[in-house]
């Protein structure tokens, strides 16, 4: 059982803005039932250049089915500018986040949201580019290396989480840790796991793993990141640099340093940002 949060519960029994719109602006489809989810998007503009209503129709799961209501709830009033910013991390950060098993479903709103734009826009739908590494899905390796940099992903299991793909029979596991390791520039080290730990050494293991395996991440965006304190499994640290002033700094703390913590120390760890 995934562990969602209260909105995504919210979302996925009141669903938003479900429907079609009769000669909408914009129509964005993406997915397919071979797949397991699939989602089609429609909004009108009014006359003012803003989107004056959103509906959607989805095949899913419980997140699939939320991460389209959140959709339609946050371009609805804005600009198409406005509107193509909005990227997936935006719309789990709205949902409260969503299981890393589960971030495709917001993957999912965000390209159909690209491609309701491209439409109303005349755009030609953009051609797959690259070679296919997961047959399975049709994932590329274009569509894998652009989502391990954006989203900072360093397993196999966060890259089918965001894209599904390796999802699937398992083939392309190998080609997708190759594309990792050539985005990282080196294999990813996986810290031993103890089955057993006292909390010294827990702490020392969340310290070896920050140090290791986040905060070089981090640092590449000119963010940092730092211990603060552990109190049974909660964290508290402090976040650095651009971090500190993102907009997106929650995000980043759950989805990837928690994620991460939970991975290589132990997987009941609850990140928290120090406010004092």
């Amino acid at each position: 059982m995934w562990d969602y949060t209260d909105k995504v519960k919210e979302h996925f029994l009141n669903p938003r803005n479900v429907g079609v719109i009769e000669n909408a602006d914009g129509v964005g489809e993406v997915g397919s039932l071979a797949c397991g989810d699939a989602l089609t998007l429609y909004f009108k503009m009014d006359g003012e250049g803003r989107i004056a209503d959103a509906k959607f129709q989805t095949f899913g799961c419980a997140s699939a089915i939320a991460s389209s209501s959140a959709l339609t709830e946050l371009i609805i009033g804005k600009t198409l500018d406005e509107a193509e910013k909005i990227t997936n991390e935006d719309i789990a950060a709205f949902l409260g986040d969503l299981p890393k098993e589960k971030m495709h479903c917001s993957v999912m709103g965000q390209e159909a949201l690209e491609k309701a734009i491209a439409q109303y826009r005349g755009e030609t739908a953009r051609e797959v580019e690259g070679n296919i590494i997961c047959e399975c899905f049709g994932i590329t390796d274009q569509e894998i290396e652009k989502t391990v940099r954006e989203h900072r992903l360093t397993s196999i299991e966060d890259v089918t989480g965001y894209l599904k793909a390796g999802g699937g029979c398992g083939n392309c596991h190998d080609k997708i840790q190759q594309i990792m390791d050539g985005v990282h520039g080196a294999c990813v080290t996986i810290l031993p796991r103890p089955k057993k730990m006292t909390n010294i050494q827990k702490i020392r293991l969340i310290e070896e793993t920050l140090e290791r395996e986040i905060r070089p991440t981090l640092r590449k965006d000119g963010g940092d990141i730092e211990l603060v304190d552990v109190e049974g499994s909660r964290v508290v640290v402090n976040l650095r640099g651009t971090c500190a002033s993102c907009s997106k700094s929650q995000v980043t703390l759950k989805s990837y340093v928690e994620a991460k913590l939970r991975e290589l120390v132990t997987d009941d760890l609850v990140v928290e940002e120090n406010h004092l």
